[in-house]
């Protein structure tokens, strides 16, 4: 699996985005909400990795629509960040699971929510804490035509 681009999924419906609450056991210990996402597989299409990613983390089915953002990042095991606008076709959200670091007794996804793009005042304050999480979300809701205004801290 290449590391150096994470492919993400920004799952819109009726103005709100997707997000799962994340447990990080493996490395860091902290929870945290991230966008559904990860690693291409070899062979696999970045299409086909958005439709993988939702699928195995939230249980949806999705049609990629765009790509929206195209950054670099050049911490953690990414150097690369791909989000890509995602509707869903099928299933209803729930958490999922991470194959490459759950087990059976350990699972990273805890939750998934909905987050409203029109009011960024609504984000609990893990997002509007978060040093990665909610600038992406600003850049997100900015290239999507929602308002730039950052929120006052």
């Amino acid at each position: 699996m290449s590391l150096a681009v994470r492919y993400q999924a920004a799952i819109i419906q009726n103005d709100h985005v997707l997000l799962l609450k994340v447990w990080d056991h493996a490395f860091s210990g902290k929870t945290f909400w991230v966008l559904p996402g990860g690693g291409r597989l070899p062979n696999e299409t970045e299409s086909d990795c958005m439709k993988r990613e939702a699928r195995e983390e939230t249980h949806l089915q999705v049609e990629v629509e765009r790509l929206i953002l195209d950054e670099r990042e050049p911490t953690g095991l990414y150097q690369r960040a791909k989000t890509f606008a995602c509707r869903i076709t099928a299933g209803d959200p729930r958490p999922g699971s991470e194959p490459e670091v759950d087990t059976a007794d350990c699972a990273t996804i805890s939750d998934v929510g909905w987050f409203d793009l029109c009011d960024p005042t609504t984000w609990d304050a893990l997002v509007l804490n978060d040093p990665i999480t909610y600038p992406l979300l600003q850049r997100l809701r900015t290239a999507l035509g929602y308002s730039a205004e950052e929120l006052a801290t």
